[in-house]
């Protein structure tokens, strides 16, 4: 998978106007309605009262204003209760009812909350693994969105122009071959780990030698890539600085690294009370979910420092949801 420059917005003309909009669509909590057309102008969850979270971090914030915004639109009365302390925290809240539904990943619920060993490296069978398992906690999964929030391998520009590397079997091959071109910037963590570099190696069937891996933590992985300190780098895939500095993340042919698809998790008493409804409404708002459109949503929030909610608020009403 080759990931490209994302466009952004031209200024801030139309943001600011776009404000008093999303002020209107998720500020108080109280139902409103979809604009005539769109998806949620279709549904009547009027009377419903539903609490919504997410996770902490920029990307779960936005899942989380999604979900609000959407279903504030379709008529129900929610309640933001995003910003929560990391993945158990969020979990046991969906469990003891203090939540109705929030956004997970599938390889989190796998290999976090469940605890499972075995590696599923399709993303549909590893959804359906999920899945079933949740189907025995009452807790519902509707359809999981294209984009993968995973870690990976990304090549610099250079390294692109230069090598034509756009795989990890590529990658590989340029290591056994010519380890000078191939070299990597890694935290420590991740030249350790079993499912870090040790485990890539075994899986790929190559050996970075110690004079090609520079040693670099991630929040300054970018900087020594401008600094030709290396020519690929460890990476998260949805983390926006990809497309503002033109790294090529390398196609992890043999799904090495663990699929994290989202997938709103709902609790099923809440779920079965308007399943049609929120079946046409996630499972849509899912499809429009892909790497680019996520990598665009998080650099808006992320690199540019726009609020979550009126980015959101665009991207659904340009979507016709709300």
């Amino acid at each position: 998978m080759k990931i490209t420059s994302v466009s952004r917005l031209s200024g801030l003309t139309s943001l600011l106007a776009a404000s008093a909009v999303a002020l209107t669509a998720c500020g108080g909590g109280a139902a409103t309605k979809g604009s005539e057309g769109s998806l949620a102008a279709s549904v009547d969850l009027s009377g419903v009262n539903i609490t919504i979270g997410s996770k902490e971090y920029p990307e779960q914030k936005i899942l989380g204003e999604i979900l609000i915004q959407t279903l504030e639109a379709s008529g129900a009365t929610v309640k933001d209760k995003t910003g929560l302390a990391g993945t158990n925290v969020a979990r046991a809240a969906l469990e003891n009812g203090e939540i109705d539904a929030y956004y997970e990943y599938t390889g989190t619920a796998w290999l976090t909350v469940f605890k499972e060993t075995e590696v599923i490296g399709d993303p549909d069978a590893l959804f359906d693994a999920v899945k079933d398992v949740d189907a025995a906690n009452d807790i519902t999964w509707f359809s999981r969105a294209p984009f993968n929030n995973t870690y990976g391998v990304g090549a610099s520009p250079a390294a692109t122009a230069n090598t034509g590397v756009s795989t990890m079997s590529e990658y590989a091959e340029l290591v056994r071959t010519n380890p000078d071109e191939a070299t990597l910037c890694a935290s420590a963590e991740f030249k350790t780990r079993d499912d870090g570099l040790p485990g890539l190696e075994e899986a790929y069937d190559f050996k970075l030698p110690g004079s090609s891996v520079y040693p670099v933590e991630q929040t300054v992985v970018y900087q020594a890539v401008e600094q030709d300190k290396c020519d690929f780098m460890y990476l998260v895939s949805t983390d926006a600085r990809l497309a503002k500095n033109n790294i090529t993340l390398l196609d992890d042919d043999k799904t090495f690294f663990p699929i994290y698809n989202p997938a709103v998790n709902m609790r099923s008493d809440v779920y079965d009370a308007h399943a049609a409804d929120y079946d046409k409404l996630f499972d849509a708002i899912a499809e429009l979910l892909t790497q680019d459109e996520i990598l665009e949503l998080n650099g808006k929030v992320e690199l540019d420092g726009l609020p979550a909610d009126v980015i959101v608020n665009k991207f659904l009403e340009s979507k016709k949801i709300i």
